[in-house]
């Protein structure tokens, strides 16, 4: 049922879809799926410079050190070039660390996306306040 949804869709809204997606697995803390529309080399980037990795990105979600309540995007823009794309964003974050209080930050966001075979996958992202 899924494949007759994105029919008539652009690859620049089955990417903004994609990207939602991702973010919604954030919020869940649905690791299978963030290990999936993943690149092996991501390089997460948060807007106090902090960077992690795939695999530091899934384990702080696992422990519950990184715990996301929501997030909304809002004025999404994406260039998609051959096999690669960016996607610009404007994000509301509500996000805890170490079990602490959530806090939502309001960000601006780059996250660059790599096309592997008919999936997208997300390869970089960096945000700043």
């Amino acid at each position: 049922m899924q494949a007759v949804v994105t029919l008539g869709q652009t690859d620049e809204q089955k990417l903004t879809v994609t990207m939602k997606e991702f973010h919604q697995a954030l919020v869940s803390g649905n690791t299978v799926s963030i290990n999936q529309q993943t690149d092996k080399v991501l390089s997460y980037g948060h807007s106090n410079g902090w960077v992690e990795t795939k695999t530091e990105m899934i384990s702080n979600l696992e422990t519950g050190y990184t715990k996301y309540f929501s997030i909304k995007e809002d004025s999404v823009t994406v260039q998609i070039n051959g096999n690669m794309a960016n996607l610009r964003f404007v994000g509301d974050y509500n996000v805890a660390l170490k079990g602490g209080t959530p806090v939502t930050y309001h960000l601006k966001v780059l996250e660059v996306w790599v096309r592997k075979g008919k999936r997208w996958i997300l390869f970089a992202r960096q945000a700043v306040r």
